[in-house]
């Protein structure tokens, strides 16, 4: 059950965010490189007949291979491709050749997007100036999240930027929080994790034993994770964290 805004809370000192879907406008930036894959390599000509569809089917199929990556179950050089064979499919083209093409693409352009969520620049600007310290973990790659990072403009806020590639361990496993907080130098009692995915975020820091906020910037009714409970807290926009903090 979520803590009331108003309640006495810790004193948390280091602040774990999420990037994608939660500071960085993941849906936006893809859809805009997805165009940009579409318009230049002729896809309408080559049976692609509508890109909303397209871009509807990728997102789906991205999902899916994203939680069988973080299973275990398929490496990430699959994913990369994968995901745009599984959605050229979709308009019966069989052509792995242009799947591979495109995900190597895909990952050239999509780091250089810089769409942000409202409000993004502001709340890392004012929870610095309150001496927070600001940490990133992602279940990105390495090089993808560093790029997004510095394109986007927010890689000076971010003390330290843990990475599933980099630290070997995926949210919601507990090992990744493990290594952010020897990286950061903080105990899970001054620290919080903030996140849009219940699954992942949530249930990762639940996992770590540390407090949490569910960014639902979709607005979707509160979902429990596995474990039936709810984020510490939940907010609707990033500047509703001036709440908290």
């Amino acid at each position: 059950m979520n803590k009331e805004i108003n309640s006495p809370r810790p004193r948390y000192r280091h602040l774990f965010f999420d990037l994608d879907h939660t500071l960085w406008d993941f849906e936006a930036n893809s859809r805009q490189t997805l165009q940009e894959l579409f318009d230049n390599m002729n896809l309408a000509d080559r049976g692609v007949h509508d890109f909303d569809l397209f871009h509807k089917n990728y997102l789906i199929h991205n999902d899916k291979l994203w939680d069988r990556y973080r299973n275990g179950y398929i490496k990430v050089d699959e994913l990369r491709w994968k995901r745009m064979w599984l959605t050229l499919l979709d308009f019966k083209i069989a052509d792995e050749p242009l799947a591979r093409q495109m995900g190597v693409l895909f990952l050239d352009l999509l780091p250089t997007r810089k769409l942000l969520f409202p409000y993004t620049i502001e709340i890392l600007r004012y929870l610095q100036e309150k001496d927070y310290q600001l940490h990133m973990i992602t279940n990105g790659f390495e090089k993808t999240q560093y790029s997004k990072l510095e394109n986007s403009g927010l890689a000076g806020y971010f003390r330290q930027v843990i990475t599933s590639e980099g630290s070997n361990s995926l949210k919601p496993h507990k090992e990744i929080f493990d290594y952010a907080f020897q990286k950061a130098g903080a105990s899970p009692g001054e620290s919080i994790m903030i996140g849009d995915t219940v699954d992942v975020d949530i249930l990762g820091g639940m996992n770590a034993g540390i407090d949490q906020v569910h960014v639902n910037h979709l607005s979707r009714e509160k979902v429990a994770a596995s474990n039936n409970r709810f984020a510490t807290y939940t907010v609707y926009s990033l500047k509703e964290l001036e709440n908290i903090f």
